[in-house]
């Protein structure tokens, strides 16, 4: 027991050197990758859809190779599992992250919300809450969500459903 003790306080003293992602001033990718995770995990595990748009957004917004962004989101996924609150991430992000990209990074954490086509009041709610915690006005992160339901429903009307596919 006491081993399992002194692990833990020299994990936190000093954290294992096994992760490039840390949660320092310029950890901000980890912080938000982290709370992209906590949004598609809200409601059990995550489907393959919203992994594959997690990548997708990962890669693309972070400008990351396939890799790196796999590395990441293996990251933030442990990190995600230890955290209490999200006040860890989005003080990280504050420190770090300008108006325009904490902007961005609710678009992002919308695009993963509506990546299964239906929004739940908890992921409405941890949306609310992390936009609020980043300083993001209430009526941008609303003009945020219409945003990305719009688009979300102009590139849904294009895709045939299920069922009339297999009609």
């Amino acid at each position: 027991m006491l081993d399992g003790l002194r692990q833990f306080i020299a994990d936190i003293v000093a954290p294992s050197a096994d992760s490039d992602f840390a949660f320092d001033d310029t950890g901000y990718l980890l912080a938000a990758t982290a709370l992209l995770v906590h949004v598609v995990s809200l409601d059990g595990e995550p489907s393959a859809i919203e992994k594959r748009k997690l990548h997708s957004l990962i890669e693309s917004r972070f400008k990351l190779d396939p890799g790196t962004a796999d590395h990441l989101i293996a990251s933030a996924t442990r990190a995600e599992g230890e955290a209490v609150d999200l006040y860890h991430f989005t003080s990280v992000i504050m420190r770090s992250v300008n108006e325009e990209g904490r902007l961005r990074i609710i678009e992002m954490m919308w695009e993963l919300v509506y990546a299964d086509g239906q929004v739940s009041e908890f992921e409405d709610n941890v949306v609310w809450r992390a936009a609020d915690l980043l300083g993001i006005s209430s009526r941008d992160r609303i003009d945020l969500k219409h945003k990305v339901a719009e688009r979300q429903s102009a590139s849904s009307a294009g895709v045939p459903k299920a069922e009339d596919a297999a009609m």
